[in-house]
This record gives structure tokens, C-alpha cells and sequence, in this order.
């Protein structure tokens, strides 16, 4: 037993203690990595699905409404609108997918709205068309929010936000690397510095250069920015708090939690309910929320997004000029006392 604390304690102490610590955590990472992303992207299943219904109540209406319910397999929620106007304006609010209209005899229209979200749209249709086939009506559709030409899958969208979040916390790490001379504001200066930089270039290269996506400037410019300079302080806050191993934590919280829950490459309707509430509250989901809206719906922005990535921004950033010390710059700013002449 001795003998073996002995070789536990020099093993602890060598040079390849933390490079096998390194290689069980990368090990460790990659399953989760590849268990996250396949859980909640390859199977989307609807669980709660809202549908707006405006019309005179119709039997063929109301029995293709039932046919879609369990050709859907999920629990569809039916919202009945007194005018299509209002149903369209739950469209632009993004409260609803999906407007049915039974327009008397056998004919039925569904409005969806691709830009609402591609995978639940392309769903709809086909649980739609099985559904008329069922029931003998017609159905027409109609898409009244179409995605834009150069993104036919609505991944842009998802695409941007990764690299934001990604590039982030890459910065904060390069910082903390090969810039350990920053005092702890310098380095926040410089995170906020990066973020605006990397945002910008982000929306030159997909709008302007390859065309695959028209973004408002101004404030895809701001969503990108503020994300960008959260996750770079999410990685500072840790890297205060946990020292060298803050990718850990940060990799866990935005990668592997994140960015699958954000709603982005699968509507957060198709995704696990559990993974749809929580991603609207991390800054990946926050961000792929305020930047789907910037595009697609314009004139109903919502607050709540900017107020989650405000939110975390806020709170890194305290907590890592609360434990600032603990950062190089910091100890370098609080040298240890000298000491006293004999």
C-alpha cells in the first residue's frame, strides 16, 4: 500500500499527470458530444405542436383536424382565431406553426410558415397530405413564410450562432494564452473588442460575400456581438474560478447543452420538451432566437432574448471581476508582499 502511494503521489507530481487528465476528458467529451447532438437532432419528434384554426366549423374540417392530430403522432394544440388576421398575426408572434382553414365542402387550406421552422413545416405537409388521403378532403398549401433562397434547409441561421459561441470562448482562451500580460479590465476590453470584430465579419462573409443569408446589419451585428463577448466571458468567469481546466465547463454548458437546445437546426417544438425549455434560457438558444426573429419577423422582436444573453453577460463578467485575482494579469497587478529587511 505504501509502495503504491508512493507511485501515486510521483505519477501525480510528473509531466504526464495532466496529459492523461486531458485524454480521459477529450474521451469523455467526444461521447457526450456525439450523444448530445444525436439525442436531441436525429430523431425530432413534436410533443406540443400549436395550430391555429379560423373558419366556420366544418365536419371534414374539424375530422382532417383529428386525422392530422394522430397522423402527427404528438399532442397538437388547436387555437381557434376569430379572424385569419388574427391567425396571422399569432404567425408573425411565432405563438402558432400553422393556420387551418375549412372553407366548407372538401376543401381545407393549411398556411405554414417554413421560417417559423423548416423541420416542423415540412412535417406539417407530410402529416398533412396523409391526413387529407384519410379523411377525402383537398388541401392546398400555402407558405406564408417562406426561408430565404440561399438557405433552403433554414440552417444559417444555427451555422452563425455556432461560430459566434464558438469563437467566443476560442478568444477568451487565446487571450488567456498568449495575452496573460492583460490586466483583468484590459481583457474584458479586449473579449468585447474581439466580439465586435468576429460579429462583424461573421455577417460580411454570409450576407455579403457568399449571399446565403440577408441580414439587417445592424442588428444581426449587435445578436453576434453580444454573443460572442458572453461566451467569451462565460469561459473568463470559469477560468477565474476553475484555473486551466474552465473549457470543461464552458464546453459543457455551451456546446454540449447549448447549441443542440437552441432551437436552431431542429425546431425547439420537435426537440425533447425538457431540452426546448432550458435552451431558451442559455445564451446559444437566446442568441438563435433573436437573431431567427431579426430576419424572418422583423416588426415582432421579442425582449426576452437580448434580456438572457444580457443576463449571462452580466453575471460572468461580475463573477469574473469578483475572483479577478485569480487571473494572470490579476496576480501579476498583486505581486506577494516582499520581505522584511533583517
Amino acid at each position: 500500500m505504501t509502495t503504491f502511494r508512493a507511485r501515486w503521489a510521483g505519477f501525480r507530481e510528473s509531466r504526464f499527470f495532466p496529459a492523461c487528465v486531458v485524454m480521459l476528458l477529450l474521451a469523455v467529451a467526444a461521447g457526450l458530444f456525439a450523444g448530445s447532438y444525436t439525442f436531441a437532432m436525429a430523431n425530432p419528434t413534436p410533443h406540443h405542436l400549436p395550430i391555429g384554426v379560423t373558419g366556420p366549423t366544418d365536419p371534414r374540417g374539424a375530422a382532417f383536424g383529428a386525422e392530422l392530430d394522430r397522423a402527427l403522432d404528438t399532442q397538437v394544440r388547436f387555437r381557434t382565431y376569430a379572424t385569419y388576421q388574427d391567425a396571422r398575426n399569432a404567425i408573425e408572434d411565432q405563438k402558432i406553426f400553422a393556420i387551418i382553414q375549412a372553407e366548407g365542402g372538401n376543401d381545407v387550406t393549411l398556411d405554414i410558415a417554413s421560417a417559423a421552422g423548416a423541420s416542423v413545416a415540412q412535417l406539417l405537409v407530410k402529416s398533412a397530405t396523409t391526413a387529407a388521403q384519410a379523411t377525402g378532403v383537398t388541401v392546398a398549401f400555402r407558405d406564408l413564410k417562406p426561408l430565404q433562397s440561399g438557405d433552403p434547409r433554414g440552417l444559417a441561421i444555427f451555422y452563425i450562432t455556432l461560430a459566434a459561441v464558438i469563437l467566443g470562448f476560442v478568444g477568451a482562451i487565446q487571450l488567456s494564452v498568449n495575452a496573460r500580460a492583460l490586466d483583468p479590465g484590459e481583457r474584458v476590453a479586449f473579449v468585447a473588442g474581439n466580439a465586435c470584430l468576429g460579429a462583424f465579419t461573421i455577417v460580411a462573409v454570409v450576407d455579403w460575400w457568399i449571399g446565403a443569408l440577408k441580414l439587417p446589419l445592424p442588428e444581426s451585428w449587435a445578436i453576434l456581438a453580444l454573443t460572442m463577448f458572453t461566451s467569451g466571458m462565460v469561459f473568463s468567469m470559469f477560468n477565474a474560478l476553475v484555473g486551466r481546466w474552465a473549457i470543461v465547463p464552458t464546453w459543457g454548458l455551451m456546446v454540449l447543452l447549448g447549441n443542440p437546445s437552441s432551437g436552431g437546426a431542429v425546431s425547439w417544438a420537435l426537440l425533447p420538451s425538457v431540452l426546448g425549455r432550458i435552451g431558451q434560457w442559455l445564451p446559444p438558444g437566446a442568441s438563435v432566437n433573436a437573431q431567427h426573429t431579426a430576419v424572418y419577423f422583423p416588426d415582432h422582436q421579442h425582449a426576452f432574448p437580448f434580456l438572457v444573453l444580457a443576463a449571462w453577460a452580466a453575471v460572468s463578467t461580475t463573477v469574473f471581476w469578483i475572483w479577478r485575482e485569480r487571473h494572470p494579469g490579476g496576480q501579476q497587478n498583486n505581486p506577494p508582499p516582499e520581505p522584511a529587511a533583517a
